[in-house]
């Protein structure tokens, strides 16, 4: 299924770039069910709220990810989530 073009296209999860189905599963288990609500949440907040949940902390390509779905509801172009690592080791780096 082709991935949403830009973020007025996106009506489902999986229509962002780098949402796939478990992504999504772990985004609904945290009480977000919309692309509207990527565009308003903070990715690191939610990558942190993963661990309540999950038990343990997931690896940090998965806040690469929340990077670039948010960026992208938020008018960015579809980038591939390794693109955000560098972003994710500065904000981290930031609330050390």
């Amino acid at each position: 299924m082709p991935k949403a073009m830009n973020s007025q296209q996106a009506r489902e999860l999986t229509d962002i770039p780098n949402i796939g189905r478990s992504m999504a599963e772990d985004l609904r288990g945290l009480g977000i069910e919309t692309p509207a609500q990527v565009r308003s949440m903070d990715p690191v907040t939610v990558y942190e709220q993963l661990r309540g949940p999950m038990g343990e902390r997931h690896d940090p390509c998965v806040l690469d990810t929340f990077l670039a779905a948010h960026d992208f509801m938020n008018g960015g172009t579809a980038r591939p989530w390794w693109d955000f690592t560098a972003r994710r080791k500065a904000l981290l780096a930031r609330q050390r």
